[in-house]
């Protein structure tokens, strides 16, 4: 089995997976929606990752009908959406190893805004 991120699809074969032109995956790498890894050869090889965004994409553009440079601004809020859900989950981490040991660290303070909300300054 491979990775979710292990590019191992040919063009033809994503293209066919996802009923679309192989010319289709290619103007959408021309446009930066889609990055898909090559070989040394140039041959075009695309992971589940990939296959995934571009269902993502296809959604959009033809069941929403979003305009390409939409899709651009949608898939970009997406991944900075991504980096924050992360960034908070690695916050509360922090803050439950902090709460386990019983004494926050001299640099940072802790400011509880509500139940959900955590704000940690470091100087």
């Amino acid at each position: 089995m491979h990775s979710f991120d292990e590019p191992v699809y040919l063009i033809s074969v994503v293209a066919q997976l996802l009923d679309i032109h192989p010319q289709t995956l290619r103007q959408y790498e021309r446009e930066g929606l889609l990055e898909p890894s090559r070989t040394q050869g140039k041959i075009r090889l695309y992971s589940q990752r990939d296959i995934d965004k571009m269902k993502l994409i296809l959604r959009l553009t033809r069941q929403m009908g979003v305009n390409l440079a939409g899709v651009d601004v949608i898939l970009q809020l997406k991944s900075q959406i991504d980096e924050l859900k992360s960034e908070v989950g690695n916050l509360r981490d922090e803050l439950s190893r902090t709460n386990r040991q019983g004494s926050v660290h001299t640099s940072k303070a802790i400011v509880a805004t509500s139940r959900y909300d955590i704000i940690i300054f470091e100087e």
